[in-house]
């Protein structure tokens, strides 16, 4: 047997040209061309004399054994390469044909995201639905006739946490705080009483009523919050929603409302498959808290509700630009200058919530940032970083030509 191509190599041909050396030597032997043996081998640098070649003593290329032997090789080489170019075209079928399969499976998994996402939405709103279809109709007050004021009165609170219970003691055994759902509306109440003096001490005919948000609780931390949550997202939402209603309700009895909720807190996000914050900005119990709230006053005339379309709060009060949002930002004094240019408006007055402390900060002339209190007051969470605050709300007064002339600060008990 020979080994072709050492054979081939050792006399410097390939293939392709050891086959133009076979088709030369054929021309010459049958006269299709005339070329001497000599001009074949310097043209191929085989190293043949012509003499030897015409005395019938064949070099080893041209003997009959190899020549065969070579296309037997030849043959198995291209069987080889068909293989080999077969096997290629079956795996580019197969990576084509799992690239569909990809494609089927990301398209069934898109399609299952919104299946689920339209379920969900649907389950909410059916949920809501039902739970104002079972809600007795409030009792409308008569109207209350507008008159001027050179003042405007804002009322905020926040940070309620609706939902959540728990008590808080101290070294002694004392109760620091205690909150649940019903301890949260004997604070409302509490806090109707006051406002009720107020509207009578100061005279007040119309009331700017602002919710900072973080109404509900929700579940931002599993481990810690889920075994002292009373109700579940849907539930809490509602629940609070109609109180907040009745709350409003009633007092329309004494003042005209302008009403505006933040849409957007923390707490009630709706952080799907334990999404970080922000993940899904359009899921957020607010919106339907404030349909339910809106369907439920839709028939007095004494409340007006007002939504923004950034989802924070905003009024004209007297001659000032207040902006009221939830407060999850670094630095309010930061803020008030940001959005200021955002919005392209000069803001007078940044309010916020969050922080569940009362704070104030002059920024410029009948400028300030506010911080108020909460509704809920001091949690395990605040009480883990020792801080502590009251619980309670705030009623600003501004006035035409001052601006911020005086803060009420509401505790609660």
């Amino acid at each position: 047997m020979f080994d072709i191509e050492k054979t081939l190599s050792d006399f410097g041909l390939t293939p392709e040209k050891y086959e133009e050396l076979l088709k030369d030597c054929s021309d010459k032997v049958h006269k299709v061309k005339d070329i001497d043996w000599s001009e074949i081998s310097e043209k191929y640098n085989v190293g043949w004399n012509g003499d030897s070649i015409r005395k019938a003593q064949q070099p080893i290329l041209l003997g009959g054994t190899f020549v065969s032997e070579y296309y037997k090789w030849k043959e198995s080489q291209n069987k080889n390469k068909d293989d080999d170019e077969y096997l290629k075209e079956l795996d580019i079928k197969k990576r084509e044909l799992q690239k569909e399969r990809n494609k089927l499976q990301t398209e069934k998994l898109e399609y299952n995201k919104w299946l689920r996402e339209e379920a969900r939405d649907e389950m909410i709103l059916e949920s809501i639905t039902n739970a104002i279809s079972n809600l007795k109709p409030l009792n409308i007050p008569k109207y209350i006739e507008p008159y001027t004021d050179s003042r405007a009165y804002l009322l905020v609170f926040g940070d309620v946490h609706y939902g959540i219970e728990f008590q808080l003691k101290d070294l002694f055994g004392n109760v620091i705080n205690e909150y649940s759902p019903e301890i949260f509306e004997k604070r409302m109440w509490d806090l109707y009483n006051q406002i009720i003096y107020l509207i009578d001490k100061e005279d007040i005919d119309e009331l700017h009523i602002w919710d900072l948000g973080d109404g509900i609780q929700g579940i931002l931390r599993l481990n810690s919050q889920l075994m002292k949550l009373r109700y579940g997202i849907i539930d809490s939402s509602i629940l609070y929603a109609n109180f907040l209603a009745e709350w409003l309700n009633e007092l329309s009895r004494y003042v005209r409302i302008k009403f505006q909720m933040v849409i957007d807190s923390n707490h009630n996000q709706l952080r799907i498959c334990n999404a970080p914050k922000n993940a899904f900005p359009e899921e957020n119990m607010s919106k339907s808290m404030l349909v339910l709230i809106k369907e439920r006053l839709k028939n007095n005339s004494n409340i007006t509700i007002i939504e923004n379309p950034t989802g924070m709060n905003y009024g004209m009060m007297t001659d000032c630009n207040i902006l009221g949002i939830h407060g999850e930002v670094k630095n309010l004094s930061n803020a008030i200058n940001e959005f200021s240019r955002t919005y392209g408006i000069q803001l007078d007055y940044l309010v916020g919530a969050h922080c569940h402390h009362l704070s104030q900060k002059e920024t410029g002339i009948r400028s300030e940032v506010l911080s108020i209190r909460s509704i809920i007051g001091v949690d395990p969470y605040a009480l883990s970083l020792n801080k502590t605050s009251d619980a309670g709300a705030s009623l600003f007064v501004f006035d035409r030509l001052k601006g911020k002339t005086c803060e009420y600060s509401l505790k609660l008990n």
